[in-house]
């Protein structure tokens, strides 16, 4: 009987406990993230802030804010299937891609939740974000890979500092805080469960999450995924070169790739020792770099080739790539640099929060080197990576710990959920192997291997159904055939490098009305006074020789710059369909007339003011021929500025 009382005492309590600890969270509606963005803010998305302790172990101390978009399903009034999405990184952000996700077929009938994970994003505090950019210019400077992980460093710490004297405790950044407050907004939204998609470093996250709290996890989707952290650093040089060594042997094994570029491999390695020797500095809008140049050497090319592993779309313009950096191609490298500034976009802060705490303390620096050395000819490991050691190391000093951040995933192998996990054969970072050791781990797991991709390969037309009908039906076996239908790379050859395509590209996806004005209006009055000309050579026969001869290389000029400026729209258009990235090199071999059009058009362009000046006594309406001239003479600028004769 006292038994008895006893244990309906302590089910009276229970509410009381269960409501102290909630009473520390909230959820709360707030305005767009992205107020003048009209095309964000007609989708039907719900903007919330989760309040949660910054510590969990201390629920009554200080509160972080952390960012929350809904975005709802397009058929479906009432969830009963959401996801939540998880951003890699660390130090990524899910929210700032929404847009991406409008037309997902994941959508249909499922909410999909984004979120900006502690110290990222638009959730507060903010840590730095702007460190990337610092990154970028140590990266563009001339200098030793040594000085540049010295100057990275450096960088690092002064946001470090900033944060501590913010008073942020940068110990309770990490996957096992991220992971209670998943929890808690899976509570907050009222979800009994839901199916969790991740792609990169939020795949280790989305790990801990699955083993501390199984009861939330309906289905688990991991794109990418860690399967062992502490072989994360140590690895990274093997698992780069090889996916690399990939590239150079398929390139090899296709005709078409191997005559146009032969020996790539060779080419690879000749490039790194002659870049060690003479970097070269291309220009670059000092938007992205304040000083308007950056400096490419061997490490900065190394880390290029990398990243450009990452991407289906980049990975068949590798061998153009490496020939391009080989070549010294300054225009076409200069219009690399934004990649550089793309790669660079994460919050370094929530980076090395997370990095230093649960990632870098279970690699070491003697058994990355050890790895590296193995590949001689590389000349050392990717100093990017390396650098974080470094950083780490002063990172971590002065910091009182209780312990290192090792999270226990054991429990992983009791999960019931069905898990699906996503591996490309080109992948740099969480190469193949690790897809096969992931799936190893849970009681029901489905490997989708991707034999064409590099990193994220479920963001492809296949992968998105593949996706879309296991989060469905995640008891159903995938179909991977679309995904798997193609197994050779289609490397991009034939290809007519110019400067000027990228710029020229880049004007008409902004297409500034103010900058094209003047264009469009010398258009119309060539197009004007083609017509016009026409039928007055017609009309008039008895016109004087000089008249007509000054008319009809008007008319000569004026279709051949007409013809030029269409076919190098179509040109760009065409291309893009190919692969967009290409544009940053060229346009397709069969438009490679258009750049000797160019060249013809300004000679007549010399031809007919030279005419002008010596016939112009002998001209009727010269002050009309002018007016014509100039506007022959401003699509040459036109060509000038973008860069088409260099």
């Amino acid at each position: 009987m006292i038994n008895t009382k006893r244990l309906f005492l302590l089910l009276c309590m229970l509410p009381c406990f269960i409501l102290a600890q909630t009473s520390n969270l909230k959820l709360e509606k707030t305005t767009s993230f992205f107020p003048d963005s009209k095309k964000i803010n007609t989708e039907k998305i719900e903007w919330k802030y989760l309040t949660v302790p910054e510590n969990w172990e201390k629920p009554d101390g200080k509160k972080i804010k952390i960012a929350v978009a809904v975005l709802k399903s397009t058929k479906n009034k009432g969830s009963s299937n959401p996801i939540v999405f998880l951003q890699g990184g660390p130090g990524a952000g899910g929210i700032k891609g929404i847009s991406g996700w409008f037309s997902h077929p994941l959508r249909e009938k499922n909410d999909i939740v984004f979120i900006d994970v502690r110290g990222t994003g638009f959730s507060f505090p903010k840590f730095c974000p702007d460190l990337g950019k610092s990154f970028l210019e140590i990266l563009a400077k001339n200098q030793g890979k040594k000085q540049d992980e010295q100057q990275k460093a450096v960088a690092a710490m002064l946001c470090k500092e900033d944060l501590i004297n913010r008073n942020i405790d940068i110990n309770a950044y990490n996957s096992k805080a991220i992971a209670k407050d998943l929890n808690a907004l899976k509570t907050l939204l009222k979800y009994e469960n839901w199916n969790v998609y991740a792609v990169s470093y939020g795949t280790y996250t989305a790990q801990v999450y699955a083993n501390d709290f199984p009861q939330d996890i309906k289905s688990l989707t991991l794109d990418s995924p860690i399967s062992d952290i502490s072989q994360y650093y140590n690895l990274n040089t093997k698992n780069y070169m090889n996916s690399l060594e990939k590239v150079f042997k398929d390139c090899e094994n296709n005709p078409h790739c191997n005559k146009q570029y032969p020996n790539l491999e060779a080419a690879y390695y000749g490039t790194i020792a002659k870049l060690d020797k003479t970097p070269i500095t291309v220009k670059v809008d000092k938007k992205i770099i304040p000083t308007g140049n950056f400096t490419y050497n061997a490490e900065d090319f190394k880390v290029a080739i990398q990243q450009s592993l990452y991407q289906k779309k980049l990975i068949p313009m590798l061998p153009l790539l490496i020939t391009q950096f080989k070549n010294g191609n300054k225009s076409a490298l200069s219009a690399l640099v934004s990649s550089f500034s793309g790669a660079l976009s994460l919050d370094y802060g929530a980076y090395y929060c997370v990095s230093c705490n649960e990632a870098i303390p279970f690699n070491s620096i003697s058994d990355f080197d050890k790895n590296a050395g193995k590949y001689n000819k590389l000349e050392g490991g990717l100093s990017f990576y390396r650098s974080d050691f470094l950083v780490c190391d002063k990172w971590n000093s002065g910091i009182t710990k209780k312990e290192n951040f090792y999270n226990d995933l054991s429990d992983l192998s009791n999960l019931s959920a069905p898990v699906l996990v996503f591996s490309g054969k080109f992948d740099p970072i969480t190469p193949i192997e690790n897809g096969e050791a992931t799936v190893r781990k849970f009681k029901k797991g489905f490997l989708a291997e991707a034999p064409v991709s590099g990193h994220s390969s479920s963001f492809s037309s296949a992968g998105a159904q593949i996706v879309n009908k296991f989060i469905s039906d995640p008891d159903k076996t995938p179909d991977l055939h679309d995904l798997q239908s193609d197994t050779k790379v289609d490397f991009i050859t034939d290809i007519k490098i110019n400067g000027g395509v990228s710029k020229f590209a880049n004007s008409l996806n902004e297409f500034k009305i103010l900058f094209f004005a003047p264009l469009i209006i010398a258009v119309a009055i060539l197009i004007i006074s083609i017509f016009g000309f026409l039928f007055y050579l017609i009309r008039r026969r008895d016109d004087s020789n000089a008249n007509k001869q000054m008319k009809i290389l008007i008319i000569i000029t004026a279709l051949i710059g007409l013809f030029t400026i269409g076919g190098l729209i179509t040109a760009v258009s065409d291309t893009a369909q190919i692969n967009l990235y290409i544009l940053a090199f060229g346009v397709a071999n069969k438009f490679m007339y258009l750049f000797t059009l160019q060249w013809i058009f300004i000679g007549f362009i010399i031809t007919s003011v030279l005419y002008f000046i010596l016939r112009v006594k002998s001209i009727s309406n010269p002050s009309l021929m002018a007016t014509v001239l100039f506007s022959l003479i401003l699509i040459g600028i036109y060509f000038q500025y973008w860069g088409f004769f260099y």
